[in-house]
């Protein structure tokens, strides 16, 4: 495995797991977030984060993390695996909250300088939503652009040692 795509919802345990995935395989790392958001939470203009997304999905090596369902068409089809970081949304919902008080003086590392740790109503709803609204598109996205790429939906951390393992056999 050389290319490997880690999505699910915020609080999910994404970057956590990308960067052990990456640290195992000895894979570039790739948080999207730090190439989507400028300081301040300021959004790329235009295309600017797509053509981005495509020079990185190119490379030919990594292990990249973030949703972004609007360049999942241009990532899909150069993944080897696609791992769906899948706990149920309370999980998620109190690990953000956990998250937050962590890094309430450090910023985060998988995020730009200029953007400390916060926590809106637009996250949450996102983070209780994410089963119903996003998951779906995530999994049509696959049928749609990589059906032939392997999903490995995460849940809990038997589901991690499980991938762990598997992971380390291909290495």
């Amino acid at each position: 495995m050389r290319r490997i795509l880690v999505v699910g919802s915020s609080g999910a345990g994404k970057s956590t797991l990308a960067g052990e995935l990456a640290r195992r395989l000895d894979l570039p790392l790739i948080h999207l977030d730090r190439h989507y958001w400028r300081p301040g939470w300021t959004a790329p203009a235009g295309d600017e984060f797509r053509a981005r997304v495509a020079e990185l999905a190119a490379r030919p090596a990594w292990v990249m993390d973030g949703n972004y369902a609007g360049t999942l068409d241009l990532r899909l089809p150069r993944a080897d695996l696609l791992v769906l970081c899948d706990p149920h949304r309370l999980r998620c919902l109190v690990r953000v909250l956990r998250r937050r008080w962590a890094y309430r003086v450090e910023p985060r590392p998988d995020l730009p300088p200029g953007c400390p740790e916060r926590i809106d109503l637009d996250l949450l709803r996102y983070v209780w939503r994410y089963p119903g609204h996003s998951r779906p598109r995530v999994l049509a996205a696959v049928a749609a652009y990589a059906p032939d790429v392997p999903v490995r939906r995460v849940r809990g951390r038997r589901d991690v040692a499980r991938l762990r393992a598997e992971v380390g056999k291909h290495s």
